[in-house]
């Protein structure tokens, strides 16, 4: 199966960057805003040219005649960028006696941006900001705005980009006619009928409904980002631009016959994926191909059963809810969408589920769960694929221990029979009734079993549906805040402290509403996931959501890389998705919202690394690289450990150093599938079930690789050394504590490009297993495979990283 051609760049794929080396562990047995520093002179100088050359923009727009029968505006808009990896002081933009609105925040990479609505000549206000910033001191010495001033790196005249609050990945191309969510500053039909007369002036599509929230009215609009770019000169009530949120229940209230004009049109603009594309094999009730979207991604022959008597077709509509997904995502998206639609992965299906009356027994998943795999894996033994479940138990809570299906996952990945594979697994739905007792339910909740699987990649549900169009839940409202939690999933919260973080990741999964009175709730269609019905003779289309549906949409994005990477290892491909991973602004309140210290970790156990970005999972670029490493080692010799890895990467020392103060994220993660020994010997010594364990470490700022050496590593001592000093912890936002569970390893370093560019080494070394623990099972001598993923991401600026280690490398390996 060919790779296909990237519309980005491609990853790195480095070879032979390691050096073994003898090892022996040297371990035996909310508050003031933080503000980068500046030089404040210059700081200060090149904000106030900044607003300044804003100002002289402005009044050229006010110049400017408005269209006929528009309102001349009253104001115009301007965004703040913070530097990477550091906030704005949000509320000192905001100054409502003046008219000065902040109106949109949202995280670019790792920046914050705030668009600002100004009155005309109110931006003397800021002028006068930077102005005592530069010219007066407090008796101690401190810059007047200090804050305010040293939180902004750039201020500009806002794009119709800045208004755009949603996944930056997700907006839409500039010439591409989409519907949007248009969201207007004010209440009332003064304000609609306001943004209608623009609307009609140039050529947008208004649809005829609206909504009113506090201080918000929101039309939905079809137009291209180029129109909304032209109506900023007099658009003066705009806020926000999102994805419609309320399309799915638009579709599944339609008549049978509209729902079919829908899926004609889809039909007709796909090109189905090859015979030996990539699989995603969905074990689950089966699934009805009979629907005309599954027909072409799945073959008669692709359809498998564990027991004959049960049949292929979908006796439930379980398993054709997640077929639709893991083909096409979201449903809504592809059936809005006028683009044609390539498909590069097709489907499998196992049943492993029977019909009613018939039962499994509970302690027979695992073994179901291996045989609906062979049974795929025997039809097209050559096929690459990833696996998707969102069958789990409800009747255990297992609290993270392992179980005998968990550990069958386990083996599964792991490749026990030579076949290592890459599984999707979803974390399991709350009890019911657990919507109205939101958040606290989620994590009380524990993640169900067999999610707690070590090399699987766990998914729990988010959400950012937030609007209920159906008159038949007028005044209801959503239960989940945007960004948060979906009130359906589940998380490791009440987990003991030594399992691994799950999940790993979250995907959308649907929001609920509460009823006026507060005593009810339930899933308005407008508020979940659109997706494929399992009787297309009675209609097409279905409203889902929970794990489920997350677990469909984060195989499917598995089944894109691997497509686009089909020689790299399932590792490698669990690591891509984690490294692409970023908490949204909601998720990231828990840090400062958590009890006893435990912010970063509770953040964790509630939405893992976070939403993964299909863009980044994919592509490079000269400010935001990859790099994979792909290797193997032997951690132990008899009862002793064996052997570490030395990495060198062909860093971009000189264009980092070039970068000075530039603020950067450096991203590690470590991925490797132990294998598993379900045996309960005392749950409480973790490596008891796990073959192995790998860490990693990373070289300090300005210290010697033969320090570093000393520092990881025991055995590169001299006899009686002792190496003292301060440890690897500052930048990084997980540290050793939280970055040593299971076995996939992430952390992300945030400081100056000066400080990264002598990180150049990184060491890859082993902690203690069974392997080495029980000797008489004869492993203490096997090899041990890992993926190692590193990233860097600056702001945007003229140094291209990316080129500058294509430079030092002799060889790319062609991915």
């Amino acid at each position: 199966m060919a790779a296909r051609r990237l519309p980005g760049r491609p990853h790195i794929v480095l070879k032979g960057t390691s050096t073994a080396e003898p090892f022996t562990s040297p371990v035996q047995g909310g508050g003031k805003l933080r503000t980068i520093p500046v030089d404040r002179a210059r700081h200060g100088n090149e904000l106030r040219e900044q607003l300044e050359k804003a100002r002289e923009l402005l009044e050229r727009r006010r110049g400017r005649p408005t269209p006929a029968g528009v309102e001349a505006p009253n104001g115009s808009y301007i965004e703040f960028r913070s530097p990477a990896g550091y906030d704005l002081k949000l509320e000192s933009l905001d100054y409502r006696p003046a008219g000065i609105e902040l109106v949109a925040v949202r995280r670019v990479d790792d920046e914050t941006h705030a668009t600002v609505f100004v009155p005309h000549g109110k931006i003397g206000r800021f002028v006068r900001s930077v102005h005592d910033y530069l010219t007066k001191t407090s008796e101690k010495g401190t810059p007047r705005n200090r804050e305010l001033i040293e939180s902004i790196a750039e201020i500009r005249l806002a794009l119709a980009e800045s208004f755009w609050t949603d996944d930056v990945a997700a907006l839409p191309e500039r010439h591409a006619r989409e519907w949007w969510e248009i969201w207007l500053r004010g209440e009332g039909d003064d304000v609609v009928q306001r943004f209608r007369r623009l609307a009609k002036t140039l050529g947008i599509e208004a649809a005829d409904r609206h909504l009113v929230f506090p201080e918000r009215t929101v039309v939905l609009a079809r137009a291209t980002l180029d129109q909304i770019a032209g109506s900023l000169d007099v658009l003066d009530v705009l806020t926000e631009l999102r994805r419609p949120t309320d399309v799915g229940g638009f579709f599944t209230r339609q008549p049978p016959r509209e729902q079919a004009a829908w899926i004609d049109n889809l039909v007709e603009r796909t090109t189905p994926p090859a015979a030996d594309d990539v699989a995603v094999c969905i074990l689950d009730t089966g699934v009805n191909r009979a629907h005309r979207l599954l027909s072409g991604v799945l073959s008669t022959v692709d359809r498998h059963t564990c027991q004959p008597s049960w049949g292929v077709d979908d006796h439930d509509g379980h398993g054709t809810t997640m077929a639709g997904i893991a083909t096409y995502g979201d449903l809504r998206t592809a059936l809005t969408s006028t683009s044609p639609l390539e498909l590069r992965h097709r489907l499998e299906s196992s049943k492993i589920i029977p019909p009613k009356p018939d039962r499994n027994r509970k302690e027979l998943y695992g073994a179901l769960t291996v045989e609906g795999i062979a049974r795929a894996e025997l039809q097209a033994p050559e096929r690459l694929r990833v696996i998707a479940m969102a069958i789990t138990s409800t009747e255990d809570r297992d609290r993270g221990q392992p179980t005998s299906w968990s550990s069958a996952v386990d083996g599964l990945c792991a490749g026990i029979d030579g076949h290592p594979r890459l599984f999707f697994v979803s974390a399991g739905n709350a009890s019911e009734g657990t919507g109205l007792d939101y958040r606290a339910g989620n994590e009380s909740d524990g993640i169900h079993d067999p999610a707690q699987a070590w090399n699987a990649l766990t998914i729990g549900a988010y959400t950012e549906r937030m609007t209920i169009d159906e008159e038949s839940y007028a005044g209801w409202a959503p239960i989940a805040p945007r960004g948060d939690l979906s009130p359906t999933t589940t998380t490791s919260c009440v987990w003991e402290r030594q399992w691994p973080i799950k999940p790993e990741l979250v995907m959308e999964g649907g929001n609920m509403a509460v009823s006026p009175e507060g005593g009810e709730a339930d899933f308005p269609d407008s508020l979940s996931v659109l997706s494929t019905y399992y009787r297309p003779e009675t209609r097409q289309l279905d409203a889902c959501g929970d794990t489920s549906a997350a677990t469909a949409a984060g195989a499917r994005l598995g089944a894109i890389v691997r497509s686009q990477y089909p020689e790299r290892w399932p590792e490698t491909v669990r690591a891509l998705l984690v490294d692409s991973a970023q908490w949204t602004e909601r998720m990231q309140t828990e840090i400062a919202g958590a009890h006893e210290g435990n912010g970063v970790e509770h953040l964790l156990r509630c939405f893992g690394y976070g939403v993964p970005s299909l863009r980044r999972a994919l592509y490079s670029a000269g400010n935001a690289l990859t790099l994979i490493v792909e290797d193997e080692l032997q951690p132990f010799s008899g009862d002793a450990s064996n052997e570490m890895h030395l990495h060198r990467l062909p860093w971009p020392r000189a264009e980092l150093l070039s970068l000075r103060d530039t603020p950067v994220e450096l991203r590690v993660t470590l991925s490797y599938f132990v294998e598993p020994n379900p045996a309960r010997l005392g749950w409480r010594k973790k490596h008891r079930y796990a073959s192995h364990g790998l860490r990693f470490a990373v070289q300090m700022p300005s210290e010697s690789v033969g320090r570093f050496q000393k520092r990881v590593n025991k055995a590169a001592r001299d006899e009686d050394e002792k190496v003292t000093g301060p440890s690897d912890s500052d930048g990084w936002v997980l540290n050793t504590r939280l970055r040593s569970k299971g076995s996939l390893h992430h952390d992300r370093w945030h400081g100056m490009a000066a400080d990264l560019a002598t990180r150049d080494h990184i060491a890859v070394f082993p902690v203690i297993g069974w392997w080495r623990e029980r000797l008489a099972l004869g492993r203490s001598e096997s090899r041990a495979r890992y993926s190692l993923v590193v990233s860097i991401r600056t702001p945007e600026t003229t140094v291209d990283l990316y080129q500058a280690i294509q430079t030092k490398i002799a060889t790319v390996v062609p991915t």
